[in-house]
């Protein structure tokens, strides 16, 4: 048997899918030879400090329990270029390797390794600067023309059909856990609701 490796599959939000990374990395380790001692699946953003999954990974490199990682691709694995390199020397100090899904293999203590490490975190982070800085730049841009930002009434098509009945209902001394009982609404949206109506009242 090859090495032994985890499978890191990382997506930014709830609404996306690890599915498909982890079937391709599983048949990737199959390709590749690679022992898959068990599969790590992490909803969080590129630049979120606490990843759970990720640390537990670093815990079994630490135990050498493993000797890949197995990624998809190197921004799935490191948050900022200096979060990816400081992880990387740590693993090099264990003796476990990040491998992408290309087949480069990262490695720290070797100069090749380190080289495209930095150059491909460099990248990665070059363009999240630069998505960040569009971002900021479109809402500037909005603000200037005078559009109100967030989401806006009409845009909560059941919260908005159900504030009559909600207003009606706190004003007849029903408690908001009992409305949002009834109404099939959760109890934060009917504080929303009453929020709202006591504001352009």
């Amino acid at each position: 048997m090859g090495q032994r490796a985890a499978i890191y599959a990382r997506v930014s939000t709830t609404d996306q899918s690890c599915d498909r990374q982890v079937a391709d990395l599983t048949a990737f380790a199959e390709r590749g030879g690679y022992e898959v001692i068990d599969i790590f699946r992490e909803t969080a953003s590129g630049t979120k400090a606490n990843r759970t999954a990720r640390s537990r990974i670093m815990k079994l490199a630490q135990a050498r329990e493993i000797n890949a990682i197995l990624v998809t691709e190197l921004s799935r694995w490191g948050r900022s270029t200096q979060d990816l390199l400081e992880t990387l020397d740590q693993l090099a100090g264990w003796k476990v390797s990040v491998v992408a899904m290309s087949g480069m293999t990262f490695e720290l203590d070797t100069p090749h390794g380190r080289m495209m490490a930095t150059m491909l975190a460099g990248i990665a982070q070059f363009e999240r600067d630069l998505l960040s800085e569009r971002v900021k730049s479109g809402l500037a841009a909005a603000r200037v023309r005078g559009k109100k930002l967030g989401r806006q009434p009409g845009q909560r098509p059941k919260s908005d059909k159900l504030a009559p009945q909600v207003v009606q209902a706190v004003a007849d001394g029903r408690s908001y856990r009992w409305i949002a009982r009834d109404l099939g609404i959760s109890k934060n949206t009917v504080t929303d609701i009453i929020k709202r109506h006591r504001q352009s009242s």
